[in-house]
């Protein structure tokens, strides 16, 4: 994280880039998280943002894949009760993992910290906006998700939100309630 150089998603603040020579993009969860936040932000203005992301193995690239699959293939063989882990935190078969990168000093990881850092950057937010982020590593092999809940400055319209989302660019609203 480089203050001086434009953190940028281009649906979002492709303006930032202009006069750079270096720019930069945003750690996955926080781009997959804001392309959603960015239009409901400009609607309603964002007060409070509480993510939580639940990253895949590939999150750590082929070797947490490879040990998720040795790992996974070990416990069901009956060769361990319990998979060996060099490349995440705890052992990632049948377990949910609370802990991704090194824990700072205000008690959040690394990881969780990237998302606060970048959401307040790329939203133009002061540096005191409430993010607060809970990244949890998950046992699959690819695809991250997230819940994402806010709080906002005006009352949510629901079918002006939804129309937003369906509007936005690279955004895809899949909202099938029956």
């Amino acid at each position: 994280y480089e203050k001086d150089v434009p953190l940028c998603v281009p649906e979002i603040n492709a303006e930032a880039t202009k006069g750079s020579k270096l720019i930069a993009n945003p750690n996955c969860t926080t781009a997959i998280g804001l392309m959603a936040l960015w239009p409901l932000h400009k609607l309603f203005g964002l007060k409070k943002v509480i993510m939580s992301t639940y990253q895949a193995s590939s999150g750590a690239g082929q070797p947490g894949m490879d040990e998720l699959k040795e790992g996974t293939r070990a416990v069901l063989m009956g060769e361990r009760e319990v998979a060996e882990n060099k490349i995440f935190a705890h052992p990632l078969p049948f377990n949910v993992i609370p802990h991704i990168d090194k824990f700072q000093e205000n008690g959040y990881t690394k990881e969780e910290m990237k998302v606060t850092w970048e959401t307040r950057k790329i939203c133009d937010l002061p540096d005191d906006f409430p993010v607060s982020c809970t990244a949890v590593r998950i046992p699959t092999y690819r695809a991250h998700s997230e819940s994402i809940v806010v709080e906002t400055e005006k009352p949510v319209d629901i079918a002006a939100a939804r129309k937003a989302l369906e509007e936005a660019p690279g955004v895809k609203l899949v909202d099938d309630t029956e």
